[in-house]
C-alpha cells in the first residue's frame, strides 16, 4: 500500500494518474494548499520541500517527494513505463521528463500566476511567459509530429506532462494551433486510469476537451 499525499493539481495528478496506470495499490490523502496545510509538521516529515505530491510507500519504508522522482520510483517499483535504465529508450525519457520538470512545469505555472490569477499586474510578465508557453507548446508539437507519444510508446514522460497541458484554457491555448497535441492530449484523455488519476484526491471537474 502506497500513501499519496496530494491535492487537485497538474503535479499532484502525475503522481495519481502513475498510481492508476500500474495498479499499485494506494490511499490519497487531501492536502489542502489553499489551506497552508503542506506547512504542517506531519507532512513536513515526509516532504521536507513543503509541496504536493509526496508519497509513502508502506512495503519499504520509504517516503518521497518531488513528482518525477516519484514517478520513476513508481516505475521501477511496477516495471512499467520506464524502459530499462541505461537503455536508448531509458535516456530519451529522461530527456523528455526532465524537459517537463525544468520548461514546462515552472514556465506554466507562471502564466497560470499572471494570466489566470493576476491579469494587469504585469504586462512584462504576462508576454515572457505566454511567449514562452507558446514556444513550449511548439516544441511539444514538433516533437508529437515524430512520435505517437513523447518516447515512442505511453511512458512516465506523458503522464508528468499531460496534466500540465490539460490547462491549456488556463494558459490562453488555442488547441487547434497545435494539431499534434491535441490529438496526443485526448488519447490520454481517454484512458481510464488517466480519468481516475485525474479525480484525486476528490472530484474537481471533468476533463478540458479542446
Amino acid at each position: 500500500m502506497i500513501d499519496l499525499y496530494t491535492w487537485g493539481t497538474p503535479n499532484g495528478r502525475k503522481v495519481s494518474i502513475m498510481l492508476e496506470e500500474t495498479g499499485l495499490e494506494y490511499e490519497s490523502h487531501a492536502v489542502n494548499i489553499g489551506k497552508d496545510e503542506q506547512f504542517e509538521p506531519d507532512f513536513l516529515a515526509i516532504s521536507p520541500n513543503n509541496k504536493i505530491p509526496a508519497i509513502r510507500d508502506r512495503a519499504t519504508g520509504v517516503s518521497m517527494m518531488e513528482s518525477a522522482a516519484i514517478l520513476m520510483y513508481l516505475g521501477r517499483k511496477s516495471g512499467q513505463l520506464l524502459a530499462k535504465e541505461g537503455s536508448p529508450v531509458y535516456w530519451q525519457t529522461m530527456e523528455w521528463l526532465m524537459w517537463q520538470m525544468g520548461g514546462v512545469g515552472p514556465m506554466l505555472g507562471q502564466a497560470h500566476h499572471f494570466v489566470r490569477f493576476n491579469q494587469g499586474v504585469s504586462e512584462y510578465a504576462e508576454e515572457r511567459y505566454l511567449t514562452e508557453a507558446r514556444r513550449l507548446y511548439g516544441v511539444l508539437d514538433r516533437r508529437l509530429g515524430e512520435k505517437e507519444y513523447l518516447v515512442g510508446d505511453y511512458s512516465v514522460a506523458d503522464i508528468a506532462t499531460w496534466p500540465w497541458i490539460s490547462r491549456y484554457e488556463w494558459q490562453t491555448i488555442e488547441m487547434s494551433d497545435y494539431p499534434n497535441v491535441r490529438r496526443w492530449y485526448l488519447a490520454i484523455a481517454d484512458r481510464p486510469a488517466v480519468q481516475c488519476g485525474y479525480d484525486q484526491p476528490f472530484h474537481v471537474n471533468g476533463i478540458p476537451r479542446p
